[in-house]
């Protein structure tokens, strides 16, 4: 049997050339188009847990009738030839379809093993780094979060197009930004870690609303809370929820004589939140005016920056050689990275630096 392969890894692959595999995948959008000498054909958008694919089929494809009755959530199975094109991406030749079983349906929902399993692994590390979170108060304000907001957590995306835009991208991201927080804190020591830590949760808990993913799908729809307000206001709101919940519970009271204040303890939170987007024209209400806002606005960006650039080099079109177009909103052409030096006989595992 043709081996099954993700849309990702079938993408990567697909860079050396043809690759023959099957893939599992749902209909995000069918739709029924006309070429400009009026030759009829399907175009149908499939999405997997990481990846997506335009596949369009043309009238005298022996699936055609087939492809033309999918539905928009439709489980499929995609068994056939693939190609990264330069103008249309991934695309697929002498290709089969089928529905899915009710089985098939479930381990896709599951998304790749390697997949789940980092992920498990990023909220695993992202609960044990807020228990160790000095000041109380953030710290119940993080363990209340994910104590109420786990599942909803899980199933959200970081962005919708950009960067981490999976089920799950938000877990990865804000994990990410942890580590790269912990390793900052010891350089920069005026920095608040505790502060920025929990900043870090919550600076995007509002796509929570924003890029939420259902059970059963991996198209991302739309929600009124996060049109009509966007998901920095609606973090902010989570906030002060929260922080109102907490200030209700026996242990809170013994919060009235920690310094700083907490009032100036939820207000510097709620400024991270506000100025992580760095300035107002990127959204944020405020630019960021403490260390630990500057520091947030720039570990956000460069996470965000390095996904994209991973992402771009499998999806962006070949221009010259080692060369690639842009990948918006990164600024310019990607330019492949230069490799890591290896010592001779080291086989690429292990490089040499000059003391």
């Amino acid at each position: 049997m043709t081996e099954l392969l993700t849309l990702s890894e079938i993408r990567r692959r697909a860079q050396d050339g043809f690759v023959i595999a099957r893939v599992h995948a749902q209909v995000e959008n069918a739709s029924a188009k006309m070429t400009r000498e009026a030759k009829p054909y399907c175009e149908i958008n499939l999405a997997d847990s990481c990846d997506r694919m335009t596949l369009r089929v043309w009238s005298d494809h022996p699936d055609y009738r087939t492809c033309g009755a999918l539905q928009v959530g439709d489980f499929i199975e995609l068994d056939g030839e693939f190609a990264q094109h330069q103008q249309f991406g991934l695309e697929a030749r002498k290709w089969n379809i089928r529905a899915l079983s009710p089985q098939e349906i479930t381990d896709l929902l599951s998304g790749p093993a390697e997949l789940r399993e980092r992920q498990a692994s990023d909220y695993i590390f992202i609960a044990q780094t807020i228990a160790t979170i000095g000041d109380p108060r953030l710290r119940a304000l993080c363990a209340a979060f994910l104590t109420e907001f786990s599942d909803r957590f899980r199933r959200t995306a970081a962005a919708r197009n950009f960067h981490h835009a999976r089920r799950g991208g938000l877990v990865e991201h804000t994990a990410q930004m942890m580590r790269v927080a912990l390793a900052l804190s010891p350089i920069y020591p005026q920095l608040n870690a505790d502060l920025l830590l929990a900043g870090i949760l919550f600076h995007d808990s509002g796509k929570l609303w924003e890029n939420y993913l259902p059970e059963d799908g991996f198209t991302m729809g739309f929600d009124e809370r996060g049109e009509l307000m966007g998901h920095i206001s609606i973090g902010l709101e989570l906030v002060n929820s929260l922080w109102r919940k907490l200030q209700t519970e026996e242990a809170a009271r013994t919060w009235e004589t920690l310094m700083p204040p907490s009032d100036d303890c939820r207000l510097h939170l709620l400024h991270l939140i506000a100025a992580h987007h760095g300035e107002p024209q990127f959204g944020s209400p405020v630019s960021p005016k403490t260390p630990e806002a500057m520091a947030l606005h720039y570990i956000d960006n460069l996470d965000a920056r390095l996904e994209m650039f991973a992402a771009g080099y499998l999806t962006a079109r070949p221009i010259a050689e080692r060369i690639f177009d842009r990948v918006r909103p990164l600024p310019g052409n990607l330019v492949r990275p230069l490799e890591r030096f290896s010592a001779p006989g080291s086989n690429g595992n292990s490089s040499q630096r000059l003391g």
